[in-house]
Order: structure tokens, then C-alpha cells, then sequence
């Protein structure tokens, strides 16, 4: 298609996406940031939140993600994210376990790399929480 990007987004786990998208939005180290075709080259970091996939039809594909890097050369997005889970996919309970353990090693840690750990899957396991919820009744 001559409007399209081919899109890929990988991590540790595998391939999570494979396929042709009008747009990719972001959420950017520092702000989040759209991509169209015929961006220009770049490499950028993005940070915990919700990477979004407008696909061909106009309809939107929601990914939680725990960080990674983007990359864009000749219309192909390559996504590589620590982690990334489509948000209708996501188990709302898992995550609210998730958050319940890393609240109590957040409080139960000692060293600063402890708490720093703890902190981030605090921050990977709400974030999973808000897409979920803010999904609810979209489909």
C-alpha cells in the first residue's frame, strides 16, 4: 500500500506484532511522538506506557510496554521493547498481583537497587492496570 509502514515490534518473549499500520504513537523518554510515512530516520528511546498501532482500517492496537527503543528507516518501525503485551490481552488479576508484590518489596527493601527494581515493576504493573481499565468497554 503506498500510505502504509511496515511495523514490527519484538521483545525478550518473541514477536509481539507483525503488519502494515498508518501511524505509530509512542510514549517518548521525553514526550510521546507520532510516526507517519516517509519519517525520517531516527533511533528513540521510549519509556514505560501505552504503544499504540493505527492499523490500515482507522482502528487503534494498544500495547503496554516496559521501555525500549524504536527505530524508523524507509517506512519500516522496528519496536524493540523490554516488554510489550496488547492490552486486550492483558489479565487484569495477574496484574493487581503483580502491583500487590512489588508494593511489598518496595517497602520491604533495603538497598537503593532494591527499591529502584521494585519501583519500576510497581510502575510496569499500574501501567498494565490503567490500559486494561481504561479498555473496558471498548470492544
Amino acid at each position: 500500500m503506498a500510505d502504509n509502514l511496515n511495523v514490527e515490534i519484538v521483545s525478550p518473549s518473541g514477536s509481539v506484532f507483525r503488519g502494515d499500520a498508518r501511524a505509530v504513537f509512542a510514549p517518548g523518554v521525553e514526550g510521546s511522538f507520532e510516526i507517519l510515512r516517509n519519517h525520517a530516520p531516527l533511533i528513540a528511546a521510549f519509556s514505560v506506557g501505552t504503544l499504540t498501532i493505527r492499523d490500515m482500517a482507522g482502528g487503534n492496537i494498544e500495547f503496554t510496554t516496559g521501555g525500549g527503543f524504536v527505530e524508523v528507516l524507509n517506512n519500516h518501525v522496528t519496536v524493540l521493547a523490554e516488554s510489550a503485551e496488547p492490552v486486550d490481552q492483558i489479565d487484569v488479576d495477574r496484574a493487581k498481583g503483580a502491583e500487590e508484590r512489588a508494593l511489598a518489596r518496595l517497602a520491604d527493601s533495603t538497598s537503593e537497587a532494591d527499591k529502584a527494581k521494585a519501583a519500576a515493576d510497581l510502575e510496569r504493573a499500574r501501567n498494565r492496570l490503567r490500559a486494561a481499565m481504561s479498555s473496558v468497554g471498548k470492544n
